[in-house]
C-alpha cells in the first residue's frame, strides 16, 4: 500500500478503511490532505476484492475542516488553479463503484462536511456536531457544499446551514436527512463495519448498479433514471451472481459471489 502523511489506509477482508489521521490537529485538512484523499480513492478502487469502504477519523473528532492558517496563503489565482482538483478528490468517492460509509464523531466542519456529503451513507455518533461555516470566514463552500447539501437536505435547510452557519447535532442531522443513522458514540466503528459487511455480502454487480442508478436518479430526469433501470436489470439478470443468489435462497445456504 502507498504511504500517507495524513491518512491511514488498510483493508480488512472485503472492506477498505480510510482514516483521517491528524488527531493532534483536530484532523484538519489542507491541500496536501486533499491530494492524499484523492490518492487513497485511486488506491482503494484498484484493490482486489473490495466491496465496501468506511471513511473514519482518529481521535475524538472527525475533522475541524480546513486548517484556518492555510487561508493566509490562499488567493483567487491559487484557488482558481487548484479548486477543480480538490473537488475531484471528493467526487471520486461519490463515483467509486462500491458504497462508501462515513463514520462521524465529534465535530465535523466545513470541508470535512463536504467530504461526508460525497459518501453514500453517513453514520453519526451521538456526540457528532456538523456545520458548514465557510460564510463566516468570508468564503463560500467550494468542494460540493452548496451542491451536495442542497440535494441531500433541500434548499431551506441548506441555506440555514450555509448562510446562517447553523450547527446541527446528530439527532437534528438525522431529522433533516443529513445523516442516515445515529449510534452510541463508543459503537460508531462497530456499527459502520457491520453495515459495510452487510453490503459486502450482497452481489457486487447488483450493488454497483444500484449505487449508479440512485446517483443518476438524484441528478437527472425521471426518463433518464428509468432508462438506466432498464439497462441495469437486463445486465444483472444475466450474471452468475444473480443465479447464485436465487440458488442459495432455495438451497438455504449462504451465497458465494464473484462479481460476475
Amino acid at each position: 500500500m502507498a504511504e500517507y502523511k495524513h491518512l491511514l489506509v488498510r483493508k480488512e477482508g472485503p472492506i477498505a478503511i480510510m482514516t483521517i489521521n491528524r488527531a493532534e490537529s483536530f484532523n484538519t485538512l489542507e491541500p496536501e490532505s486533499w491530494a492524499e484523499i484523492d490518492k487513497a480513492a485511486v488506491e482503494i478502487e484498484a484493490m482486489e476484492g473490495v466491496r465496501a469502504v468506511v471513511i473514519n477519523a482518529a481521535g475524538q473528532h472527525f475533522s475541524a475542516g480546513i486548517d484556518l492558517k492555510q487561508l493566509e496563503t490562499f488567493n483567487s489565482e491559487l484557488v482558481m488553479k487548484s479548486v477543480a482538483h480538490s473537488q475531484a478528490a471528493y467526487s471520486k468517492w461519490e463515483d467509486l463503484p462500491v458504497p462508501v460509509i462515513a463514520a462521524i464523531q465529534g465535530i465535523c466542519f466545513g470541508s470535512a462536511t463536504e467530504l461526508i456529503l460525497a459518501c453514500d451513507i453517513r453514520i453519526a455518533a451521538q456526540n457528532a456536531r456538523i456545520a458548514i461555516p465557510e460564510v463566516r470566514y468570508g468564503l463560500a463552500p467550494d468542494m460540493g457544499g452548496t451542491t451536495r447539501l442542497t440535494r441531500l437536505v433541500g434548499t431551506g435547510q441548506a441555506k440555514r446551514m450555509i448562510i446562517a452557519c447553523d450547527e446541527v447535532d446528530a439527532e437534528e442531522a438525522k431529522s433533516i436527512g443529513l445523516v442516515e443513522k445515529v449510534v452510541e458514540t463508543d459503537r460508531l466503528m462497530e456499527e459502520a463495519m457491520k453495515m459495510a459487511e452487510r453490503i459486502a455480502g450482497q452481489p457486487p454487480v447488483a450493488v454497483w448498479m444500484a449505487k449508479k442508478g440512485i446517483n443518476l436518479a438524484a441528478e437527472s430526469s425521471r426518463m433518464a433514471g428509468l432508462l438506466f433501470e432498464q439497462a441495469q436489470t437486463v445486465y444483472c439478470c444475466g450474471t452468475e451472481d444473480q443465479k447464485e443468489a436465487v440458488a442459495a435462497f432455495f438451497e438455504k445456504r449462504k451465497p458465494v459471489f464473484h462479481g460476475k
